[in-house]
């Protein structure tokens, strides 16, 4: 009895679904919370190694003066945030940056460019740097919004691993969010992705004054797509000064690990990103989210235009929690602890100012 009691627990674990419902999902969102949590690490450990994370750098390489009205965005040409515009970065700071990525332990280097959609001659320029980070031997992602079947096409020519397009919220709650496309428009392009042979990355913001059955019904969507995303970050947002959305309340700690949770039982072979919003979480949190399932995160400097924890902290809390990043750390950095304290000594030398707001990686002037 306890050894089929055993297998079907672990069937349970490993099945996926493309059919659930909100209520169910809700049922499991409401179970107690070392019960919830219990379910999602054993979900967890019959698709994933328990003690790694996968490791990703962003950069943006197109900022601000986007034509998207998205209520959360500092990037919006729409909102006065104080960003500046800036023109497409050139090819030789991208590598430089994927470079520096990868020393430091990233498996995966992402490029996000401030577009309704990429158009004339600077989505080439994008393609020569996908195929550039990928001779890298890195993993490529880049978000650059709506995509037509061409270019689809051409980004998977490029060598393009992922391609990231959040749906940010549920389909009912949209619409409060984003004006300028609609809900049929993300999943649109997502699909094109998929057909593509491309993996998806789309996951959304939590805290934008949505509901719960809001959060429950983004992930339905997600957990519902004919194949579930590869990689699913889940966002806190970021109440930026200038948007919307800045005089946001903050949204509840148990809530989130929560919504982490679902996502992992929901998507059980998913990789689930613990995203932006890191910079505001403690070291407590965070680990409680890698035992609800989380088992990627962005780290470096910034998350597009906001702070993220700095490398040096996270490489540390891994050292403390016994967590490994999934590809390793580079072999003459084989100690997490031993990097970070490397990188350090680095920062100190070079005069960094830690509490100032820096660009992504290196200055285009340094």
């Amino acid at each position: 009895m306890h050894q089929s009691s055993e297998l079907s627990s672990s069937i349970e674990n490993t099945v996926i679904r493309h059919d659930w419902q909100v209520a169910e999902i809700q049922a499991l969102y409401e179970l107690p919370f070392n019960d919830l949590l219990f379910k999602a690490q054993t979900v967890h450990r019959a698709n994933f190694d328990s003690n790694k994370v996968q490791t990703s750098t962003l950069m943006s390489i197109k900022t601000g003066a986007c034509p998207e009205d998205c209520a959360y965005c500092p990037q919006s040409g729409h909102y006065n945030t104080g960003l500046s515009k800036e023109q497409l970065v050139a090819l030789e700071e991208v590598v430089k940056s994927a470079k520096n990525a990868k020393r430091t332990g990233a498996t995966r280097f992402c490029m996000g460019a401030a577009w309704r959609s990429p158009r004339g001659k600077d989505f080439p320029v994008v393609l020569e740097m996908i195929k550039a980070v990928k001779a890298l031997e890195l993993e490529t992602c880049v978000t650059l919004g709506m995509l037509n079947p061409e270019q689809t096409a051409q980004l998977k020519e490029a060598g393009l691993d992922y391609y990231n397009h959040n749906l940010d919220t549920s389909a009912e709650y949209y619409d409060q969010i984003i004006t300028t496309r609609t809900y049929d428009d993300r999943l649109q392009t997502l699909a094109l992705v998929r057909d593509a042979g491309i993996n998806v990355c789309a996951g959304g913001i939590l805290g934008m004054g949505e509901t719960l059955r809001d959060r429950l019904s983004l992930i339905k969507e997600l957990a519902n797509l004919p194949e579930h995303p590869q990689s699913v970050p889940i966002n806190q947002l970021i109440a930026v000064k200038g948007t919307p959305l800045e005089n946001s309340e903050s949204l509840d700690t148990f809530e989130f690990i929560r919504m982490i949770a679902v996502a992992r039982i929901v998507m059980p072979a998913s990789y689930v990103r613990l995203s932006a919003g890191r910079e505001n979480m403690s070291d407590e949190m965070q680990a409680m989210c890698f035992f609800a399932g989380a088992n990627s995160i962005f780290y470096g400097e910034k998350l597009l235009t906001t702070e993220n924890p700095d490398m040096n902290h996270d490489l540390e809390l891994f050292a403390r929690l016994g967590i490994e990043p999934e590809g390793g750390t580079p072999e003459t950095n084989p100690c997490p602890r031993k990097l970070a304290e490397e990188q350090q000594v680095i920062s100190e030398a070079a005069g960094e100012n830690k509490t100032a707001k820096t660009k992504l990686f290196y200055d285009a002037a340094s």
